[in-house]
């Protein structure tokens, strides 16, 4: 039997503008006229996961629902998760090289990090292996992980990725850190129980009235996010960031990235790091 796949007509002008509008409310992503073709092409999933029609039935299905689930699954196909392992590998040699030396000789207490769009899971675990491999498995360290993004951060709690995924690390890191499927999970890994542990993952909306840390940290990785935002949005942001780094944390930012004209009271120390204070 053949099995055939529903086609949509190209989202209108009317329902593109209620769902970015719905979008930036929700989550603060600014999407453009230029983005309209392929949220249409992402929104067609969530009508075939319905069996809805037409954009237009999906549209009212957010309006009347009265829960939010929906709207959590319209953030999750909207969202852009693109990252893997050790991406924009200067900083965490910076890290190992420069940061952790210079703390760990000032400072007693752990060392906290936080992954603040830690999409599926790789810049996190990266973190957790620079980590482990300078403080070993102790409770010197910890790294908090989150995204806006229920769907990815399962994947990030499973911590299981393709072997591709990982082929380019050393193998004593592969070693240490890494189990390899076998039967059915053959081609795939998944990062050790050790590690897993030292990462806690949270469904974290970046703009949400308060966060749930208790403590400040020492690092905060937010990188490749701000691409997605306005001005306002961004220095929003910024703020809301800086004041959950401890004095002298360092937020580091995407290469592609940058706080000029936005005012934030932070000194950058080199390309995309930023420290909290002199």
């Amino acid at each position: 039997m053949n099995s055939t796949v529903a086609t949509y007509e190209t989202i209108g002008d009317k329902d593109y503008d209620f769902v970015r509008r719905l979008i930036y409310e929700h989550s603060r992503i600014n999407l453009g006229p230029e983005k309209k073709a392929l949220v249409g092409a992402r929104l067609a999933k969530r009508l075939r996961a319905l069996n809805l029609g037409t954009y237009q039935e999906y549209c009212r299905l957010l309006k009347d629902s009265e829960d939010r689930e929906e709207l959590s699954h319209l953030v999750d196909v909207i969202s852009t998760n693109h990252t893997r392992f050790f991406r924009e590998e200067d900083h965490f040699q910076w890290l190992k090289s420069e940061l952790l030396p210079k703390w760990r000789g000032q400072d007693s207490r752990p060392f906290r990090v936080w992954s603040a769009a830690c999409s599926s899971g790789e810049e996190p675990y990266t973190v957790a292996i620079v980590l482990a491999e300078y403080f070993g498995n102790t409770s010197q360290w910890s790294i908090e992980a989150t995204d806006i993004s229920s769907r990815v951060l399962e994947t990030a709690e499973q911590g299981i990725y393709d072997e591709e995924k990982v082929a380019s690390m050393p193998p004593e890191i592969l070693r240490r850190y890494f189990q390899r499927g076998r039967a059915a999970w053959a081609g795939r890994c998944r990062i050790k129980e050790l590690l897993r542990q030292k990462v806690t993952f949270r469904h974290l909306n970046l703009f949400q009235p308060s966060y749930p840390f208790r403590q400040g940290f020492q690092v905060i990785f937010c990188r490749n996010v701000m691409i997605y935002f306005d001005r306002p949005t961004q220095e929003d942001l910024i703020g809301r960031l800086r004041n959950q780094l401890e004095p002298g944390g360092h937020l580091l930012v995407g290469h592609s990235e940058s706080l000029s004209g936005i005012r934030h009271g932070l000194v950058q120390v080199r390309p995309a790091i930023y420290r909290n204070g002199a």
